[in-house]
């Protein structure tokens, strides 16, 4: 199969600067609205790709995202994000980016046209056969993310991918390749805006369903959380009161003495079972 990159075809919708902004935020919303359907069609391959990063985490081993640009920032944004939802440690699930940390603000120049550099980042983290890596890029031809994946395969390393392309380089050299074909976007090439959306999805799709497979979630609440403002301490009292039928007061006191939302509930279930 030829491949052919879709995401940057030409957009459907032209002479964009003559539009008013309804028009503009209407195209881009029905646009939007396309990209949901995109990320169903790729479900089972996201099933594979996620029960595989299960079993690596549920053997000891690492979650590494690795991207250029925005896809690179979204994989960031949602290794980041692991440890306060979860209460993960921060070493779990890793998010890299071409050009390095400073590249999560401002651009740098050519970082992803390096084909060697994705695997000396990787190894800076002694990456092994118990991880799995997972490399991000809309076109699924990011030299940076490509030559990375092809050392893991070498290496025997598990990889997989999220792209927004059939049939790319990237999917070749992935195990567990995730393809979301959202067609082309709104502003030609501007892959940050249905593609980006794609890959957020997916991330938030394999994270999520990994944690509560590990046993981070309890019925549907995030009892690991860490409780690092007042909005979650409070989130947290309310989570014990409803689980424990204790006071608000009692219940901020044991969270303030225990600092886990899980340890509390565990502790006044196990008195209540002492008692009976």
């Amino acid at each position: 199969m030829k491949f052919s990159k879709t995401t940057e075809s030409d957009s459907n919708y032209d002479h964009l600067e003559k539009m008013k902004v309804i028009e503009l935020l209407k195209n881009i919303n029905k646009e939007d609205k396309t990209v949901a359907f995109a990320v169903e069609k790729a479900i089972p391959q996201i099933e594979n790709l996620t029960k595989k990063v299960i079993e690596k985490l549920t053997n000891g081993g690492r979650l590494f995202y690795i991207g250029a640009g925005t896809s690179g920032r979204l994989g960031i944004l949602d290794a980041s994000e692991c440890p306060p939802t979860f209460g993960v440690p921060h070493e779990l699930v890793i998010g890299l980016i071409a050009g390095g940390d400073k590249a999560i603000r401002k651009a740098v120049e050519l970082a992803e046209d390096s084909i060697s550099q994705g695997w000396k980042d990787l190894k800076s983290f002694d990456v092994s056969q118990n991880d799995i890596i997972v490399g991000i890029a809309a076109s699924g031809t990011t030299p940076y993310v490509i030559g990375a994946l092809e050392q893991c395969v070498k290496n025997k390393i598990s990889t997989g991918c999220i792209t927004c392309n059939q049939g790319s380089p990237l999917s070749v050299v992935s195990n567990y390749p995730v393809e979301v074909i959202v067609g082309p976007e709104f502003v030609t090439g501007s892959s940050r805006m249905k593609a980006g959306t794609a890959q957020k999805m997916v991330l938030n799709m394999i994270t999520t369903a990994t944690m509560i497979q590990l046993g981070k979630v309890k019925g549907n609440k995030m009892v690991d959380m860490q409780l690092s403002n007042e909005k979650l301490i409070n989130r947290g009292v309310q989570m014990i009161t409803a689980e424990c039928n204790i006071s608000k007061e009692e219940a901020l006191q044991l969270l303030k003495n225990h600092k886990s939302v899980r340890k509390v509930i565990n502790l006044l279930k196990n008195k209540k079972n002492e008692t009976h």
